[in-house]
């Protein structure tokens, strides 16, 4: 019966999905409506909000959760949309700069580390690979629901990306240098650790946070250059996507020093466009040492 259930839920998907972008929208205005009617997640996201931002105001605060909540809603049906997409209209609404740096790095034989956030649209970060030559590489949480789990591969891997487990990623990985073959990883390395496998806490939006090392040790494992991949939404549909070079040379880096460079620049990233990042994640779960303006309850 559950099978049957899921399987309904994503053949609907498949339909929402035929709608063009303009008309997923109008339902996006509707969905956005109500959740703050009913306010989802809003104490979390509050909370979220409140320490990282603790000289903003109640009004502040709430404008930034306002706006939150319309982008997370666009991004639903965004991803929804991937499944019949095409090309030509991904390549339109997603353009990518600085790119000649990534070119040059395959042509002096070296593969790329690109860190990058729950920030923009993550979703559609996979179509990167549209514009470049080497193997391009998404690392992924499996979901319990394995429906959905399929289904989530699916549009990940549309535009040609490869899918790794997180939990085999560094085994793949040396199957592709030992197979001489230039890739391009692309790591979502902003969520919490699980409390096990905390090895490195930092300052981060005005909070002691556990952040993963993972995206390091992959780039000293693999001795390859490290960019910052920044999906800016420019409007409504449309996103540009910086490289932005973080280290050279990273096996020689000193312990830590590309998690923190990775940190500060998303930080940066966040505070100037506060709205397009998750705040309705439970981030700083297993944090202490955090502090709040108590003014700021709405």
């Amino acid at each position: 019966m559950q099978a049957i259930f899921n399987y309904i839920i994503i053949g609907l998907l498949w339909l929402v999905s035929l709608l063009p972008l303009r008309v997923l929208y109008i339902f996006s205005n509707l969905f956005c409506h109500i959740i703050r009617l009913i306010g989802y997640r809003r104490t979390v996201i509050n909370e979220n909000l409140r320490y990282s931002f603790p000289d903003k105001s109640a009004e502040e605060i709430r404008s930034i959760r306002l706006k939150f909540y319309s982008h997370l809603c666009d991004l639903f049906f965004e991803t929804i949309k991937i499944q019949n997409m095409s090309e030509k209209e991904m390549r339109r609404r997603v353009k990518l700069n600085n790119f000649e740096y990534v070119h040059q790095c395959y042509d002096n034989g070296k593969d790329i580390i690109g860190v990058t956030a729950h920030y923009g649209n993550w979703e559609w970060f996979p179509s990167m690979k549209l514009h470049i030559k080497a193997t391009g590489v998404n690392v992924y949480r499996p979901l319990k629901n394995k429906y959905f789990d399929r289904y989530m591969l699916r549009l990940r891997s549309k535009w040609g990306t490869v899918n790794f487990n997180m939990r085999s990623t560094f085994k793949e990985v040396i199957k592709l240098k030992r197979k001489n073959e230039r890739f391009f990883i692309g790591l979502v390395a902003d969520q919490s650790p699980g409390l096990p496998e905390i090895q490195y806490w930092t300052q981060f939006l005005n909070q002691n946070t556990a952040v993963l090392t993972g995206p390091e040790k992959m780039a000293k494992l693999t001795k390859s250059p490290v960019v910052y991949v920044n999906m800016r939404k420019i409007k409504r549909g449309y996103y540009e996507i910086d490289i932005i070079p973080l280290m050279e040379d990273s096996a020689s880096s000193a312990e830590n020093e590309i998690t923190d460079l990775y940190i500060k620049h998303l930080e940066s990233v966040i505070i100037d466009k506060p709205e397009y990042w998750l705040w309705s994640h439970k981030r700083w779960k297993y944090s202490k040492q955090r502090v709040i303006k108590t003014d700021a309850n709405n």
